[in-house]
């Protein structure tokens, strides 16, 4: 995947990158956000962070909770900025079924992983996963160490 400048289409806002340290991401959807115009300039500005945000699902619709737009000094001077107010994702209803059933039965839980631009609209990229025990947060500690190890070796073989 190509790096691409911000501001550019199907560029990354924000990435949240707790989430694959501490879930095992089973299936992942795209979710068009509602937001309102002060929104849309901090997010052009790069100004939004996932870290402690989730999904919740409640009468039908998914909420995105958690998440902090910090709003810009210039865009927000006549409204008052909620930075981590409650945000609907846009969904279908299929796609909400789905989740309400994986999420209700099998334990697992919904959680946003990235923000990004897919033409002039904001997408947000949510996954099904199950939470990781301290024994497999280590092994992919290790299995990621022994990765950047085996890359270093090759360097040094083939200089």
């Amino acid at each position: 995947m190509s790096k691409k400048k911000p501001g550019t289409p199907s560029s990354t806002i924000a990435l949240n990158k707790k989430a694959k340290h501490e879930y095992h991401i089973e299936e992942r959807f795209e979710a068009g956000l509602s937001l309102l115009g002060w929104e849309v300039k901090s997010l052009r500005a790069g100004k939004a962070q996932l870290v402690d945000a989730y999904v919740l699902l409640k009468n039908g619709e998914a909420w995105l909770l958690g998440a902090h737009i910090t709003p810009l000094s210039t865009a927000s001077t006549h409204v008052i900025a909620d930075p981590t107010r409650t945000r609907k994702l846009l969904l279908h209803k299929k796609e909400i079924a789905k989740i309400v059933g994986k999420v209700n039965q099998a334990g697992f839980t919904c959680i946003p992983l990235a923000l990004y631009w897919k033409k002039n609209k904001v997408k947000c990229e949510i996954a099904l996963a199950k939470g990781k025990k301290q024994f497999d947060k280590r092994a992919t500690e290790k299995e990621r160490d022994w990765n950047r190890q085996k890359q270093r070796i090759m360097r040094e073989v083939n200089r």
